[in-house]
């Protein structure tokens, strides 16, 4: 290692320095293991989460160690990373600050809406000195983002009802990522009064306050027989459009945004229900 420009800057404003030589990264956030590979660094990643899906053929070579919310420190320890790389929302605190104790440097991310994807490409791109990858992906993502602003800005605005469990219902706040890339085309997350960002709701009340129910397919795996369920529940035609979405596309940051973006634009631009 060696010292960094002053402006290597991570979510919750700690410096980082350029990497000198081979990095091992460890990911417990699974859209970034899978940027990791798309900035061209899969050879310097030892370590993932079971959530980890992506690049298919390429993160089965990799370590697990454990998942999302409950990684295993001792693993992570045992194939010494000189990294890692948590998420606020998706890695509880007290795990990553254990890990803290014994990984040199640990990398925290936050994105919080679409735009972003930027700042996280670029920091990563920065630390592990892929800069020019990094600058790939923004150019592409820029594309794609303005590609589905364009699509959708004269179409209507719809309120939307974007749900990620079941038993018991529950859906996102605003003050959310997803939230956030659902209204750069034109879908209005619902207001629900709770102080949470991934709240339990009594889904009856709102069926009829919006105009479209999306069930995610992640972290429930929602399915068309959902769809029936809440369609009925809703009244049948009277009642808000509901259809499933993919949840990847929607909450998935890094390159995978890139993606998802275009998903959105067709999926919102086509008027497809089911996804």
């Amino acid at each position: 290692m060696t010292s960094a420009p002053a402006d290597i800057v991570d979510a919750i404003g700690i410096r980082h320095q350029k990497v000198v030589g081979r990095a091992r990264i460890i990911s417990v956030v699974p859209s970034i293991t899978e940027l990791l590979f798309d900035l061209g660094l899969g050879n310097e990643v030892v370590g993932r989460t079971g959530f980890c899906f992506h690049p298919k053929a390429k993160v089965k070579q990799v370590a697990k160690v454990g998942g999302t919310k409950d990684f295993d420190l001792e693993k992570i320890r045992a194939l010494e990373p000189t990294h890692l790389i948590v998420n606020v929302d998706e890695n509880p605190r007290e795990l990553v600050e254990a890990a803290g104790q014994f990984v040199p440097d640990v990398i925290v991310t936050h994105p919080m809406g679409p735009l972003d994807n930027i700042a996280l490409y670029q920091l990563l791109g920065a630390v592990f000195r892929r800069e020019r990858e990094a600058q790939e992906l923004t150019t592409w993502f820029e594309a794609a983002y303005q590609e589905a602003v364009d699509v959708t800005c004269s179409l209507p605005r719809e309120r939307v009802l974007y749900i990620i469990w079941k038993k018991p219902w529950m859906t996102i706040s605003r003050d959310t990522y997803i939230a956030r890339t659902l209204a750069a085309i034109g879908w209005e997350q619902a207001e629900v009064d709770s102080p949470a960002r991934y709240p339990e709701i009594e889904i009856q009340s709102l069926l009829n306050t919006v105009d479209r129910v999306l069930l995610s397919s992640e972290p429930y795996a929602f399915r068309p027989r959902d769809v029936s369920e809440l369609e009925a529940m809703a009244g049948g035609t009277s009642g808000p459009e509901v259809s499933l979405i993919d949840a990847e596309m929607t909450s998935w940051y890094g390159s995978r945004a890139i993606a998802g973006m275009r998903y959105l634009a067709q999926l919102r631009g086509d008027g497809v229900t089911q996804a």
